[in-house]
């Protein structure tokens, strides 16, 4: 597939990670996925999530040692962690040489996580959100849908691009995703032309928390878990 793309591999930001709800051999692991993308090198390597090592400090710290020591080969430009929470950075960062370039994580006004976007600006980590549409498409009804609307009214767009631009406009990495090209194409196109106002984004903030929502690994979090 990414051979077939006729794109030069520097056009190219490639992601993957190593599963974060079992235990595996990170060298094995990583390995493998460079053979089945037919790579040389990935731009970012992640820890998929901090499930794996059932609350033990040490498995966490262990295990981003091993990615130090793929970085350390080249194999990897940057590295990084996802979903992890506060706590579960907080014992990596311990015996860390590198700090995680990114923590991806569910992140939407529904899912605000308390002050773990602080904890990393803090330290040096950047947010990168996913399912940052939630609140238009999977916890709709919600208490955003009318201010969503008439911000979509005021800046002649979707609801989905005020939900991105919401995101943006805090210095937060998104991702989203979709079957329709012309949908992406609409967000590339439309997003950057606007921006919402401070007191647009933070209206947004105070009227998601009157909702909790989690759209991803509800097994794995306690239902009032919200961090």
């Amino acid at each position: 597939m990414i051979k077939d793309s006729g794109l030069d591999r520097d056009k190219l930001f490639i992601t993957t990670k190593i599963d974060g709800d079992k235990v595996q051999d990170t060298a094995v692991s990583f390995a493998h996925s460079l053979k089945r993308l037919g790579l040389e090198y990935v731009d970012l390597y992640l820890i998929h999530a901090p499930f794996f090592a059932q609350g033990s400090t040490r498995a966490l710290q262990e295990k981003w040692s091993d990615l130090e020591a793929i970085l350390a080969t080249g194999r990897a430009k940057a590295i990084g962690v996802s979903n992890f929470r506060k706590t579960e950075l907080e014992a990596i960062l311990e015996t860390a040489t590198i700090v995680p370039a990114v923590n991806q994580i569910e992140y939407h006004p529904y899912l605000q996580h308390g002050d773990l976007v602080e904890f990393h600006n803090k330290h040096g980590i950047a947010t990168v959100a996913y399912a940052p549409l939630l609140p238009v498409t999977k916890a709709a009804p919600g208490p955003l849908d009318e201010t969503y609307e008439l911000l979509s009214k005021k800046y002649s767009v979707p609801p989905a691009e005020i939900a991105l631009r919401w995101t943006i406009d805090q210095g937060i990495v998104v991702l989203t995703t979709s079957s329709k090209e012309d949908r992406l194409q609409g967000y590339m196109n439309k997003v950057p032309e606007f921006k919402l106002t401070p007191k647009e984004v933070q209206q947004i903030k105070e009227i998601g928390l009157q909702k909790n929502h989690r759209g991803f690994w509800k097994v794995k979090f306690e239902p009032n878990d919200f961090s």
